[in-house]
């Protein structure tokens, strides 16, 4: 817990404060251990748009939550913290979203992108910014590291987390991440666009100190994803039709996160898109799909990482859509794992 946090005036029974903070917290960025940092970026998504602006969203619907967890004692106090949305970044977001729309309607109308010049020049200049973005997460997420944080990362599509990983993958030798998604996003440089949301671990697998990936509730891919995983050790791919079927038959949720959990490393980093939920929970994703995963099977998931010994050294929350339903579920993911971590 802080220990330089003064919480004497602050009440958590009380209403929540809608005080710019989140879920009311009175923490600054020196007296939090968890930072959150926000990233609105959603420039390479292939089908609904909105999640650049979910950071926001989230923060705002974050004072209708309670602090009590049954799982952490007073775990409000350890401080989480939440940095403001860099306008500069959703700034050059806003600028390259029409782009890439019209590029990606091109695309889907069987356009052939090396006759139109137009178009091959925006499709330079959004990798490169994306680049960019990349950099601006390492940088971001490496000074807070470096301070002693642990990091949560808000998104935004699901591309934004890779800079993140780049930073991680030089604080630690060896990791595990634990993906909870629709998608395997294991395309390679989908559209066209190098950073992809659609590419974010096709790109996170180049880095050697990934030692497992766990992809869990996976429900919507292709081929050459499926031919890829299959063709890495360090890929394990848990289909929600499958993990279903086999509970149909009798097996047991706990008995498969055991499976899960079994071959992953010591230090855990979560990756969670909002689509691998059922999407009751977060119907304005920008990819949903049918099945998925409920609230508190997620949740049991990360509780038995940690009763197996392992740590969560990091996580991301992305793609939750720009209304106040899902912004208020992918609050409580966040203040869960917010939590857990560390």
């Amino acid at each position: 817990m802080s220990e330089t946090f003064e919480n004497k005036d602050f009440n958590p029974n009380r209403v929540g404060l809608k005080n710019g903070n989140f879920i009311g917290l009175p923490y600054d960025e020196d007296s939090a251990e968890v930072v959150l940092l926000p990233v609105p970026w959603d420039v390479t998504v292939s089908y609904g748009e909105g999640t650049a602006l979910a950071p926001a969203k989230i923060l705002e619907a974050s004072s209708q939550l309670d602090l009590f967890d049954p799982d952490v004692k007073d775990a409000w106090k350890r401080g989480i913290y939440f940095q403001p949305v860099s306008e500069a970044v959703l700034e050059i977001r806003n600028k390259l979203r029409p782009k890439a729309a019209r590029y990606i309607n091109f695309l889907e109308n069987g356009g052939t992108i090396s006759e139109n010049e137009t178009l091959q020049q925006n499709l330079l200049e959004i990798n490169q910014q994306c680049e960019a973005m990349n950099f601006f997460v390492y940088r971001e997420t490496t000074k807070l590291l470096d301070a002693g944080k642990i990091v949560g990362l808000v998104g935004g599509d699901h591309s934004t987390p890779l800079g993140y990983f780049k930073a991680l993958s030089e604080k630690y030798d060896r990791f595990g991440v634990v993906q909870i998604d629709a998608h395997l996003d294991l395309r390679s440089a989908y559209e066209g666009f190098t950073y992809s949301h659609a590419s974010v671990f096709y790109n996170a697998v180049q880095m050697p100190e990934i030692k497992k990936l766990a992809q869990v509730g996976i429900r919507d891919c292709c081929d050459e994803e499926v031919e890829l995983a299959e063709k890495d050790d360090r890929i394990e791919v848990y289909f929600d039709q499958k993990l279903k079927e086999e509970q149909f038959k009798g097996a047991t949720w706990d008995e498969q996160c055991d499976e899960i959990i079994s071959e992953l490393p010591g230090n855990i980093y979560i990756s969670f898109d909002v689509d691998g939920l059922n999407p009751k929970l977060c119907p304005q994703t920008g990819t949903p799909v049918p099945g998925g995963l409920e609230y508190n099977q997620v949740v049991f998931l990360f509780k038995k990482i940690l009763e197996s010994g392992r740590r969560i050294i990091g996580f991301d929350v992305c793609e939750t859509g720009n209304a106040e339903w899902d912004a208020n579920v992918a609050a409580r993911i966040i203040y869960k794992l917010s939590c857990l971590a560390g």
